[in-house]
């Protein structure tokens, strides 16, 4: 019986199964996708999610330093870390979470096995174009009463944009 055993094995030892999600997580990250069969596709979704949650919770530079370690001891990639913090954590920033997406595209020729193309959501061109947003950082938020801040930055950029002079239509109508 299998009461509570809920991780997928793979058919492999820990070890061979700890190097196979570090090297697929590598070339997920490296590539932004990979196709891939599809129980290997849902093992790796959740061993990469929290290590992409890791690159979005940077409060101090102690705790910058430390998430790069803990992601650094899962990959053993320096690249892979790099492009995570670089490139893949600016972009996912405004993201709750479900960083990942996975597409079934059927049976390979081989062996018939279920094969998957597994993304990172926010890099696929066709479903983001309609919907391109500048990565937004989230800040603390609080009940306070004011908002000085946020006010006083409106009042900048009312200061800023120049108002376009229109006339009004009666006007051109008498004019012409």
């Amino acid at each position: 019986m299998r009461h509570g055993d809920k991780i997928n094995n793979l058919g492999r030892t820990a070890s061979h199964r700890k190097a196979l999600l570090s090297n697929l997580a590598n070339a997920l990250l490296v590539n932004k996708r990979i196709v891939t069969t599809l129980a290997k596709a849902k093992a790796l979704r959740t061993y990469v999610e929290p290590l992409i949650t890791k690159t979005r919770k940077n409060d101090s530079k102690e705790q910058i330093s430390h998430n790069h370690r803990l992601v650094f001891s899962q990959l053993q990639s320096k690249e892979a870390v790099k492009e995570l913090f670089t490139v893949i954590a600016p972009k996912v920033a405004g993201r709750p979470g479900g960083y990942t997406r996975i597409i079934k595209l059927g049976k390979r020729v081989g062996d018939n096995a279920e094969t998957a193309l597994i993304e990172l959501v926010d890099f696929n061109e066709v479903y983001t174009k309609g919907t391109e947003k500048a990565a937004t950082t989230t800040t603390k938020r609080t009940r306070r009463a004011g908002g000085g801040k946020k006010k006083a930055e409106a009042k900048e950029e009312a200061a800023e944009t120049p108002l376009a002079e229109t006339t009004p239509p009666a006007e051109e109508a008498k004019a012409e």
